[in-house]
């Protein structure tokens, strides 16, 4: 699914340098939901990031065997000055999909109204993250990245998230960043401690979650 090979990363806060990952070598298992797990500020949403490939390694590469999403409900890579019409268009076509199947999905799923033709920069973060989560739905990959599940909207509209969210999973896998110890349950079958500038994968969820919740900075 993932290969990292010497993957190095860092960046700056401050003017303080922070290393996220040294020399890390890992291979994600195949067909498996995989957790992400680690105090705040270890580098998990910059794990994230890379496997994605929204943003490159310091050192060392990232080998993906399957068509992967962006971090679900990402907004980042809106163009606030393109309609949310035309945002989705031009996703739809980067990854090849039907561009008029992927708007009506959008248009019918993110409920946006008349604003789904007014520029991005005009949403409110709700709306923003209601086109993310829609368009991030319409499209079929293998594996979804997941960086903490967030309710968005109102009680109508988070179920019917939910239920499009597990039906995208009766097909494709997942990698999820989150702090939930029961969202950690429900969706993934093993995972990775950060610690130390390093990964630490453990077989069985359950071992994920202990050594996580023992970790006296989580």
């Amino acid at each position: 699914m993932f290969d990292l090979i010497g993957v190095s990363k860092s960046y700056k806060i401050k003017g303080v340098r922070k290393n996220v990952l040294d020399d890390v070598s890992f291979s994600f298992p195949k067909d498996r939901n995989v957790a992400i797990m680690g105090p705040n500020g270890v580098g998990k949403s910059t794990l994230m990031r890379m496997l994605a490939g929204i943003e490159a390694p310091d050192r060392g590469r990232i080998h993906r065997s399957v068509q992967v999403s962006w971090p679900m409900g990402f907004s980042g890579g809106f163009n606030g000055l393109m309609t949310g019409l035309e945002n989705v268009r031009f996703v739809a076509r980067l990854y090849g999909a039907d561009t008029e199947a992927v708007i009506d999905y959008v248009e019918t799923f993110a409920q946006l109204g008349a604003s789904f033709r007014l520029p991005i920069q005009s949403y409110s973060n709700g709306m923003k993250s209601r086109l993310a989560l829609g368009l991030s739905l319409a499209v079929d990959f293998d594996c979804y990245l997941i960086d903490e599940i967030t309710e968005v909207g109102d009680r109508a509209f988070r179920a019917r998230s939910k239920r499009a969210f597990e039906e995208k999973l009766s097909r494709a896998n997942v990698v999820v960043v989150s702090h939930s110890a029961s969202t950690i349950r429900d969706y993934c079958e093993c995972g990775v401690l950060i610690r130390d500038r390093s990964l630490i994968y453990y077989d069985a969820i359950e071992d994920l979650i202990g050594a996580y919740e023992a970790d006296p900075q989580a």
